[in-house]
């Protein structure tokens, strides 16, 4: 390491961010300028290991800026390794340019979609849990700001972290004192800090984050960690080089004007362009290819099974084919059935505990690594876990998750309304590109599980409490953006929609219709998001009306799925779907209160064809 050499890319490090933000007009300049010599320092004093010219190189270190806010310092750092032009650089925050005003995949070095604090340490152990599962050396350093401590998450992350004794994790907080608004909660406080991140297990190192030599210590003591973490406090100055903003209020997200930017510049003094920092290589090393051998699963597709215990069945099936899968659950996998897994494969299975915002951040970590996560926990709990999951989309690879939500919907009975899923299909159907998907019996859930493995994204796959008798047989395909017609004829009435659970009651509903001479169609909307158009839009032509019946909260439901996708269609659509406020019942008590179940359907249908 060459102290002077890191004071001069320090130096242009911060002219870099201080023209890219005025340029811009907007940006966080003086968050980026504090962390500037710690960062300087990891990438160009040779401990930072990895391959400019393949960023997806399997034993690449990983860097991941949990404050996303500092994003002019990541680019200001690339600008100095020779990835980043001068010109480039004042393309920051333009529409059409990598350079975004937070990092998202855009930009090939951004190993993470951030900018919503207090996610990027969760990732962080996503991807240093990765390099323990194919047994790499690379690390994984995550830089935090002192704001974003407060968020319950990144202690999630912390704790977790310690549990698994991920010695290739090595968090930064750059502890500046100033967040958006004025101090932050213990300021300069360093041993705030350290008192609680040690108090978890982690080995904590603090120095002057403006300091070249502390800095590079501390990275050379984290290398030597052993079975733990390590932390890295740092005091520093927001603004750090600028005079006019130096540990001022009033200057996060604030910019400098044309003038003001003259002035700095020449404080800083001058600075070699041509000066290029050098990153070191990563080891070269191959990825070990494992042999699985396959563990047996009776299916017993001839006795009912709640589609969550086929959930499990499903991913042991499917492992020896994708080896690239990993499972995580949020301590309910004897309710999920993900403990199915965990019983055939414990190390591809991690347990995440009560912590479901860090699991999706996690996941997202070990998705942008080439695993192919699933997910699981009652339906419910990811509703407080959403901007983890809304923040995945943003993360390229790192958006190819499966979340597995069981005890959906009302009918799980008697643990009552705190523990069921109704806004959970709004929520995912939400998200871009997303897919949702809801089997009704045992084999569709295995061949959505497997379809879900295959899709590069967001997937959401609704399981069911309840066992559930089967309606396919084994041999019956399912694709993403499919459904199933599974009774009809060339004189039906009308078309009843469901699936899931209402699926059955809608077939019941069939039967004794069928005895009073009143045909139906029934679809199976196993993919409600892409939705079978084609499919609803015949049965628009070829019946009356659509009754869809869903176990859901009507907003954002099944209903307005089909409502959207039959927009530019003449036809009557009518909706059963949860409006009263759920209570403890046995399950057919509560579909019969909500009226989504085979006697509402009855109804329903008599009222529409003047029968009742």
């Amino acid at each position: 390491m060459n102290k002077l050499v890191l004071e001069k890319l320090a130096k242009q490090v911060r002219h870099s961010i201080l023209i890219s933000t005025t340029h811009a007009g907007s940006g966080h300049p003086s968050s980026s300028l504090s962390a500037a010599d710690l960062m300087t320092v990891l990438y160009f004093g040779g401990f930072l290991k990895y391959d400019l010219a393949n960023p997806q190189y399997h034993n690449n270190d990983r860097v991941i800026f949990s404050k996303g806010h500092a994003a002019p310092l990541l680019y200001a750092l690339y600008a100095a390794a020779g990835k980043v032009t001068t010109q480039e650089l004042k393309t920051l925050r333009r529409f059409n340019s990598r350079l975004e005003g937070h990092p998202t995949s855009a930009f090939p070095y951004s190993e993470a979609a951030t900018g919503s604090l207090g996610q990027g340490l969760s990732i962080g152990v996503g991807m240093a849990l990765n390099a323990k599962i194919d047994r790499l050396s690379y690390k994984t350093y995550v830089l935090l700001g002192d704001s974003e401590m407060a968020e319950g998450s990144v202690w999630e992350a912390i704790q977790l972290a310690a549990y698994y004794k991920l010695d290739n994790l090595i968090g930064i907080i750059d502890v500046n004192r100033l967040g958006q608004r004025g101090q932050t909660m213990y300021g300069h406080n360093v041993s705030a800090f350290a008192n609680r991140v040690s108090s978890f297990g982690w080995q904590v190192i603090t120095v002057d984050g403006h300091s070249v030599a502390e800095i590079a210590k501390a990275y050379q003591r984290a290398a030597k960690a052993k079975n733990r973490p390590v932390m890295i406090i740092a005091k520093t100055i927001k603004g750090k080089g600028v005079r006019l903003i130096e540990n001022k209020n009033g200057w996060h997200g604030k910019t400098l004007s044309v003038d003001e930017l003259q002035q700095a510049l020449l404080e800083l003094g001058t600075v070699d362009f041509k000066l290029r920092g050098k990153i070191s290589l990563p080891k070269r090393v191959n990825l070990r290819s494992k042999t699985i051998k396959p563990k047996l699963i009776i299916e017993e597709y001839h006795r009912p099974l709640a589609t969550r215990k086929a959930y499990g069945h499903a991913l042991v099936k499917l492992y020896p084919k994708f080896p690239q899968l990993v499972v995580l659950d949020a301590e309910v996998s004897n309710s999920t059935y993900a403990q199915t897994f965990k019983e055939a494969y414990p190390d591809r299975f991690f347990e995440m505990f009560i912590a479901e915002q860090n699991m999706v951040g996690v996941a997202v970590g070990l998705a942008a690594r080439g695993k192919i996560p699933f997910i699981s926990t009652f339906a419910a709990f990811f509703t407080r876990a959403f901007d983890q999951i809304r923040m995945a989309q943003y993360s390229g690879a790192g958006s190819h998750i499966n979340f597995v939500g069981s005890h959906a919907g009302t009918s799980i009975g008697e643990d009552g309304s705190s523990q069921m899923g109704l806004e959970d299909i709004s929520m995912f159907r939400s998200v871009l590109d997303s897919i949702v998907l809801y089997p009704c019996d045992h084999v569709s859930d295995e061949k959505l599980v497997e379809a879900a493995i295959k899709h590069p994204g967001i997937c959401y796959v609704r399981t069911t409490r309840s066992d559930l008798a089967n309606i396919y047989p084994s041999s019956e395909k399912f694709e993403v953006g499919g459904s199933k017609t599974v009774r009809h004829s060339s004189h039906d009435q009308l078309t009843v929609v469901a699936a899931g659970i209402t699926l059955h009651e809608a077939l019941a509903a069939y039967e004794e219709l069928r005895r009073e001479n009143i045909t139906i169609r029934v679809v199976d909307v196993y993919s409600v998001k892409p939705i079978d158009v084609v499919t609803l839009k015949k049965c628009a032509r070829e019946t009356s009306a659509i009754i869809v019946v869903e176990d859901h909260f009507e907003q954002g439901g099944i209903g307005e799925a089909v409502r959207t996708a039959l927009q530019d269609v003449k036809v009557i659509i009518h909706s059963l779907a949860v409006r009263k406020m759920p209570k403890s019942g046995r399950p057919e008590q509560l579909l019969s209160y909500e009226e989504i179940d085979r006697k509402a359907i009855i109804k329903k249908v008599k009222q529409i064809i003047g029968r009742q």
